[in-house]
């Protein structure tokens, strides 16, 4: 006498089959595109034109980012609003100011120019875990952004890295290293200055 195969188990397996085949790809699908939300913006930045690295840290839950380092060492804040700070170095100043997660893979926040002294509506988002998109807006609207790319993962809480010696610019001069300063006590002292409290 032969075994004949059961119909109905024959189809069932296929079914279980084919449902399990949908689920592995679904669940490699839902992996590749989570990575920004499962990636944090916690660590250091080469901005888009490479003249400087941002240091973000996580101080209690809110995000903020220092200068780190700078191609140019020596810059100070000339065109701060405050003529008392238009002296304090770039190195080690905040430019993203008191981000707060929005929503899954976006901060909110502000972010200071020293370039023209200004601080504008701000917000971070990963479009990858090494590429780190901000976007400022003047009164919610006129919009620009950048991306920037993930320059190093280590020493990431709370701590900026010592400015590490550069090559001077042609006529430029060389300046010390600067030690690891804690950048969250630094930042939440400096939270009220004229530069961080709204747009100007």
């Amino acid at each position: 006498m032969t075994n004949q195969a059961n119909p109905r188990t024959g189809k069932s397996s296929a079914i279980l089959a084919a449902t399990l085949l949908c689920l592995t790809i679904s669940s490699t699908a839902h992996s590749q595109t989570a990575t920004p939300s499962s990636a944090t913006p916690i660590g250091e930045w080469l901005v888009n034109d490479r003249v400087a690295r941002i240091k973000i840290v996580d101080c209690g839950g809110h995000l903020w980012g220092v200068v780190a380092w700078e191609a140019r060492p020596g810059g100070t804040d000339q065109r701060n609003p405050d003529p008392q700070l238009r002296s304090r170095p770039t190195l080690g100043m905040p430019i993203l100011l008191d981000m707060t997660l929005a929503k899954p893979n976006r901060w909110e926040g502000q972010v200071y120019n020293s370039q023209n002294g200004k601080t504008y509506s701000a917000n971070i988002s990963l479009s990858d875990s090494n590429t780190l998109r901000i976007q400022g807006c003047v009164f919610g609207f006129l919009c620009g952004g950048e991306n920037w790319t993930r320059f190093e993962t280590s020493d990431t809480v709370g701590r900026a890295p010592a400015q590490t010696q550069s090559k001077p610019a042609p006529g430029g001069r060389k300046t010390a290293a600067q030690p690891a300063d804690d950048v969250c006590s630094r930042v939440v002292g400096a939270a009220r200055l004229p530069h961080e409290r709204g747009l100007k």
